[in-house]
């Protein structure tokens, strides 16, 4: 039985965060985080784009992305789930890669675990979106920052929340 872990509370030295009250339901919002060709659809904010997406969605599994820049950047992505509950809960991590196994030394970052969290809300048509990624250090958490996390992660719940409403 799978059960929801209550987070580790916010650390703000150690961790960023996002949260919103978004306007379509956690079905629909788990859909576009668990569909490899949804994802590519919103997953980094414009004019960036993902070219290429693979999902395992299980703990062990595969989550690997390409997003592309519209000069010709490339950032690839590549992790694991830690916990899958249906609409509810996702955790992921760029520490280990599929099937738990660590990452290779002098792997570039930032390496961080992101916990995804879907609250239902009572009107039966919204939902409490949460995102967080946790650093293991000031310095990590600090560039993913000046990389602009709490823009680009918006941005990306916007083209998310855009795409969900077709869904």
């Amino acid at each position: 039985m799978t059960t929801i872990q209550t987070p580790t509370p916010i650390d703000p030295a150690l961790d960023l965060e996002i949260e919103r009250i978004v306007p379509v339901t956690a079905a629909q919002l788990w859909r576009g985080w668990t569909e490899a060709e949804l994802l590519k659809q919103w997953f980094c904010p414009r004019p960036w784009r993902v070219s290429e997406a693979e999902l395992d969605v299980r703990p062990g599994g595969v989550f690997r992305t390409v997003m592309e820049g519209p000069d010709g950047e490339r950032a690839p992505y590549e992790g694991t789930f830690l916990e899958v509950v249906p609409q509810r809960r996702l955790v992921t991590t760029s520490v280990l890669l599929s099937g738990f196994r660590p990452v290779p030394a002098g792997t570039a970052g930032p390496h961080f675990t992101g916990v995804i969290t879907f609250e239902p809300q009572p009107d039966g048509r919204s939902t409490r979106y949460a995102a967080r990624a946790m650093h293991a250090d000031a310095v990590s958490q600090q560039q993913h920052s000046q990389m602009g996390f709490h823009e680009g992660w918006n941005a990306a719940l916007d083209q998310l929340v855009e795409l969900a409403r077709t869904l």
